[in-house]
């Protein structure tokens, strides 16, 4: 009898060790190929790199393409940020994470960014693919096009999304040159990666990537990405000083040690990266867009984090929120899409003209006055640069000012919204890529959640005569604009100044002068700025300086590449 009991338990001890095997196995088997890379995002130096070059499945990193080719049909005026989309059933058939949307349902483009950029949500991302592009397979078109465009020569899309699809591959060398575009390209719109909550109309999301935002000091994106094919993988980035880096991971075993190995990189990067960097002329970079981000939300909720097993629930409230820094040094120029005719993919390239110039200025003036501006304004102001008047004849330069946009843009911009008041939660625990949560992963709503904007804390109805960021202006106002004559002061020897540039253009002068006086506010904090018109040229220049102070500011700017001659009295 004692016998066959032993028998017995052996016999049970070899199954459950034979099931442990068998179940173990395929996990080592098909475990997803590691790759790595480390990049300097000043620059776009190597800074490490690990099978960097090899093609693998980049599964929801891919939104961040689809996520460019919106920011960019915004920024042309092709579409806005209201415009209304309509749920195509490819999209609604999506499988999770998922938003919730239903084919045939209407949603404002704004949200569906929000939710595939915070969420990562794969309905969402599919689309603004099908309105951007039509169908799937003409927005997969206009993405493998605009990734040639951008240097990402391994880069195959299929999808908006990043679901595993047969031929649906890229590299880790590639992610990092797209997540360095993203960042550089449209920094009025990056802030939307360091969101923990957002508002995505129909629900309230909470974010894939809290978690390495929340414990690496200086994160503030990017982008994760989650199938079984592909393991965990994460384009992240941090800002600490003047220094910017990238770190890219393809095939992590598990969200934690993905977030370790990239806090690990840049832990490299940090250290490898030179203080200074020898990049070209850095541009400078909008201010984070909170109309697009929207404020934290609370009562998102989500259960388990990608790729993991859902049920446990965590909630955690006003954590602090992270933004994407007020400037930094950008990339060269990004490419031109001119190989792209497809609708709604815009010209990487702005024109200028006068007219347009003078329209989008009287039009930001009448912006500023406005209650409830609806779109952000990409430039910082500074509280210690003053403004000057310019020569007879020309725009109130505080309207200029509000008009003033990053290189690709000529079109008025609104005020930006304020972040800090709005109240945020923070997730523990979210669902991300093709992983299949249990539990519901949104609270939804029955009607869709409207733009809660403040200005001055006053609320006002949405004025749809102002056009969002970057769109092509309008009809110009009755206005009439309004003309300054100011002169500068020359008490106490403050009669010097320094000229940074002569331009074809006023705006472009105006945009000169923002750059420098926020890229040198401690020498120029005194200084007026100014746009003398000439016969052949608008010059950019500060004035009502100490002679030693325009020595001074020259001398830094020159230290900087950047032209500057100092005017005498």
């Amino acid at each position: 009898m004692r016998a066959d009991t032993v028998t017995t338990l052996t016999r049970w001890v070899r199954h459950g060790l034979l099931a442990v095997f068998l179940t173990v196995l395929p996990v080592a088997v098909f475990a997803a190929p590691f790759a790595a890379m480390v990049m300097d995002a000043r620059t776009g130096e190597v800074l490490y790199s690990k099978n960097a070059d090899t093609r693998l499945h980049p599964a929801s990193l891919t939104k961040m393409m689809t996520l460019y080719l919106a920011f960019q049909a915004v920024e042309s005026g092709k579409v806005s940020l209201d415009s209304v989309v309509t749920v195509s059933q490819n999209a609604a058939s999506q499988p999770p994470s998922r938003l919730g949307l239903r084919a045939g349902q209407k949603i404002q483009l704004r949200y569906l960014i929000r939710a595939a950029a915070v969420k990562s949500a794969n309905d969402a991302a599919a689309a603004i693919g099908d309105y951007l592009g039509g169908n799937e397979a003409n927005f997969a078109t206009m993405m493998n096009r605009q990734a040639k465009a951008l240097g990402m020569n391994s880069t195959t899309f299929r999808n908006a999304n990043g679901l595993t699809r047969q031929g649906h591959l890229s590299t880790a060398r590639d992610m990092s040159i797209l997540g360095r575009h993203v960042i550089y390209d449209y920094p009025q719109y990056y802030n939307i990666f360091s969101r923990r909550t957002a508002d995505a109309g129909i629900a309230k999301v909470a974010s894939t990537n809290r978690r390495f935002l929340d414990a690496y000091d200086g994160a503030d994106g990017i982008k994760t990405g989650y199938t079984v094919a592909a393991g965990f993988n994460l384009v992240g980035s941090a800002q600490r000083g003047n220094k910017r880096v990238i770190a890219t991971v393809f095939g992590g075993t598990s969200t934690a040690q993905r977030n370790a190995k990239v806090a690990e990189l840049l832990d490299i990067g940090f250290a490898r990266a030179p203080n200074r960097a020898n990049s070209p002329q850095p541009v400078l970079m909008a201010k984070a867009s909170s109309d697009l981000a929207g404020p934290e939300v609370t009562g998102a909720v989500d259960t388990g984090d990608e790729g993991e097993a859902p049920g446990t629930m965590q909630v955690a409230a006003n954590t602090a929120n992270k933004v994407a820094p007020a400037s930094s040094l950008r990339p060269m120029k990004r490419p031109g899409t001119a190989a792209a005719p497809e609708a709604l993919i815009a010209d990487a390239a702005p024109h200028h003209d006068p007219e347009a110039e003078s329209l989008a200025v009287q039009l930001a003036a009448n912006a500023v006055s406005t209650p409830a501006p609806t779109g952000p304004r990409p430039l910082p102001r500074s509280p210690q640069i003053q403004q000057a008047g310019t020569a007879p004849g020309t725009v109130e330069p505080s309207a200029i000012e509000g008009a003033i946009a990053f290189a690709q843009s000529t079109a008025p911009q609104p005020e930006t919204l304020a972040l800090g008041d709005e109240p945020q939660f923070d997730p523990d625990m979210v669902a991300e890529g093709d992983a299949d949560p249990k539990d519901p992963v949104f609270i939804q709503t029955s009607t869709p959640q409207p733009e809660t904007l403040q200005l001055a804390e006053q609320k006002a109805p949405r004025n749809d005569t102002v056009i969002l960021a970057a769109m092509t202006p309008p009809a110009p106002a009755k206005q009439q604009t309004r003309e300054v004559i100011a002169r500068a002061s020359t008490s106490g020897g403050r009669n010097w100044g320094i000229n940074v540039g002569k331009f074809n253009t006023q705006y472009a002068a105006e945009r000169m002068l923002l750059k420098t006086a926020l890229m040198e506010s401690d020498a120029l904090g005194s200084a007026l700025r100014k746009v003398a018109k000439t016969k052949t040229a608008f010059e950019a220049n500060f004035v009502g300086m100490t002679k030693a102070g325009a020595e001074l500011a020259c001398a830094r700017l020159t230290a900087r590449a950047t032209d500057c001659n100092v005017i005498g009295p």
